[in-house]
């Protein structure tokens, strides 16, 4: 029963990669898929709280079900995640700086979740109305490909033809 509270309510790994893995999807529309993945969970309310809490009672108190999230669907997240910017940088191994802005990329998304309640308190107006989880995935679109623009300048590569700068 607790594996299945676990894991069940965030939905297949497979699913979200599949929302922004796909070689034909523009940097923006992979990260728009990415972002779609992680904020879903969001729209169901205290459903995704009450899960991310029990993600943290995990971590403090393992029973090993944290080290099979890693690797059944944190780490192949995110390495479907590199395989993307390594595509936009035209690279086919992604280095530690690759790894560091896919890190800071998800860690956008996963913000969340984990400051939900931190925004309710700080800024509760910012997740009023239907529409407030597709204004923040917009918002994380672009703030994400400035982090990938600014990776881009610091190697010293041009701008693609058709990516904002």
């Amino acid at each position: 029963l607790y594996r299945a509270v676990f894991f069940e309510p965030l939905g297949s790994p497979q699913d979200d990669i599949a929302r922004y893995s796909g070689a034909d999807l523009s940097l923006a529309q992979a990260l728009a898929g990415l972002y779609a993945g992680l904020l879903e969970p969001l729209r169901q309310g205290d459903t995704a709280r009450l899960c991310m809490k029990l993600h943290f009672r995990e971590m403090l108190e393992p029973t090993g079900l944290w080290e099979e999230e890693i690797t059944r669907g944190i780490k192949p997240m995110h390495d479907a995640l590199l395989a993307v910017l390594c595509r936009h940088f035209g690279v086919a191994q992604a280095d530690d700086e690759l790894r560091r802005l896919a890190v800071c990329i998800a860690g956008l998304g996963v913000h969340m979740h984990v400051g939900h309640d931190v925004i309710q308190q700080i800024a509760p107006q910012l997740n009023d109305g239907a529409d407030a989880l597709d204004r923040w995935s917009d918002r994380l679109v672009m703030y994400a490909l400035a982090m990938i623009d600014a990776e881009r300048q610091r190697r010293g590569a041009p701008a693609k033809k058709g990516v904002p700068a």
